[in-house]
């Protein structure tokens, strides 16, 4: 039996978002086949590396309306989250608020020490509550 779909969440690396948007493109298309709702969250760092920005979840939050805006989502509801902390373990935390029925994230090509110290991607689908599908950019 297929699987019920009302809110798919899909984190985006605002920084590295002009390199890809794979993961966002197909939860956009997941959310309009389901009808869904569609979280699009970024995760801004507990402590910013560039000194110009004295407000990470504020100015990551202006950068995230700026990418949305610019994906148009057409009739798909749309819902804006900016968290602070530790990028995967926001992630879960964050599906399992919303109770998200699906996670579409990307993931870069694998490399030797994302074997040995894991990514992002890899603490997601090993903690998270709901499904994970992840898109190779």
């Amino acid at each position: 039996m297929p699987m019920t779909v009302k809110t798919i969440l899909c984190p985006v690396n605002i920084r590295h978002v002009v390199e890809s948007t794979n993961a966002f493109d197909e939860a956009l298309e997941m959310a309009k086949r389901h009808k869904a709702k569609l979280i699009v969250a970024s995760v801004a760092p507990e402590f910013e590396r560039n000194l110009n920005i004295l407000d990470p979840a504020e100015y990551w939050g202006k950068e995230l309306d700026k990418f949305i805006s610019r994906n148009s989502s057409g009739d798909v509801e749309v819902e804006r989250v900016v968290k602070k902390g530790a990028v995967h373990r926001e992630i879960v935390r964050l599906a399992a608020a919303k109770s998200v029925d699906v996670i579409v994230m990307e993931a870069a090509n694998p490399k030797v020490q994302d074997y040995l110290l894991g990514t992002t991607a890899s603490h997601v689908v090993a903690h998270a509550r709901c499904s994970v599908y992840v898109v190779r950019s």
